[in-house]
């Protein structure tokens, strides 16, 4: 899908010809750099001050310093926003990177770091949502800080398109036979009425999504652990759900072609996509 009329480029909206960088962009050649993407429904953003926050977070943990504060970013993307007209169900992508500078696995000590945001219509998977899909069980092969969004991604490509190459919707990831997460999702399953998700590591993406699964369990007085869970339990599950700012609360109900439980999306997994739509203000009239 092509990108909506404007972008940021170091906070200032620009055509897409005009945020283009240098061919030596660390975070193309190195993958040196963190990025975040955020759901926008009827032209308002969602979790987008939680998303920016954990934007902070990564680009603090890999070094690299934003030449803005926070309320600065938040004005920046509110007037992207705003210049692109948003009305239909779309994303928000903003990374940044150490810089452009010549090459060296080295941090360039003069590099100053490159920011770009742009926004694009991506519509809701509501008949996936309503009807569950297929995943597939993949070996966890990433790196050892997987709760820094970083663009080092290779990993997870690699897991997800040989999901989609053999007709599923993701690769769930495993590590010594426990489930960690899914190679752009977080994973949950239920058994006997509560939810389980692993706990927060370094070992997984600490979701904002996931985040607030924890408070609409709490809300609809549904148990929920943070314990992480093996590959078994994953095929006994009464129910097994992802979430992401792209999927919200996507039900899986086959693990390659064997289904979990009854085959059919689980009534707990349906309360939580039910309080989701809620808190995300999502019109079913529309």
């Amino acid at each position: 899908m092509p990108l909506d009329s404007y972008v940021l480029k170091d906070l200032q909206v620009a055509s897409p010809q005009e945020a283009l960088y240098p061919m030596e962009e660390r975070g193309l050649q190195f993958g040196d750099g963190v990025y975040e993407v955020v759901r926008i429904y009827r032209g308002m953003y969602y979790l987008l001050e939680e998303h920016i926050d954990r934007f902070f977070l990564s680009a603090k943990a890999i070094g690299i310093t934003p030449l803005f504060r926070k309320t600065e970013l938040l004005n920046a993307l509110f007037e992207l926003l705003k210049q692109n007209n948003i009305t239909e169900d779309s994303i928000l992508y903003f990374q940044i990177t150490r810089g452009s500078h010549p090459r060296d696995h080295a941090f360039p000590s003069q590099a100053r770091p490159n920011f770009y945001a742009y926004t694009k219509k991506v519509p809701r998977r509501t008949y996936e949502m309503k009807n569950g899909v297929s995943a597939l069980l993949s070996p966890d092969e990433r790196w050892a800080n997987c709760y820094i969004k970083s663009l080092n991604l290779l990993p997870n490509v690699l897991a997800k398109q040989e999901a989609v190459s053999q007709g599923h919707f993701e690769a769930i990831l495993h590590r010594n036979h426990m489930i960690t997460e899914g190679s752009s999702s977080n994973v949950f399953i239920v058994q006997n009425g509560c939810v389980y998700t692993h706990h927060t590591n370094r070992n997984i993406l600490h979701g904002i999504v996931r985040e607030k699964i924890k408070h609409f369990c709490s809300s609809a007085s549904i148990p929920f652990f943070e314990s992480a869970f093996s590959t078994e339990c994953l095929w006994k599950a009464d129910e097994c759900f992802l979430t992401s700012s792209t999927c919200e609360v996507m039900p899986v109900t086959r693990i390659g072609y064997t289904p979990i439980a009854t085959g059919k999306v689980g009534e707990i997994t349906k309360i939580l996509q039910q309080h989701y739509e809620k808190d995300a203000r999502i019109d079913h009239n529309e």
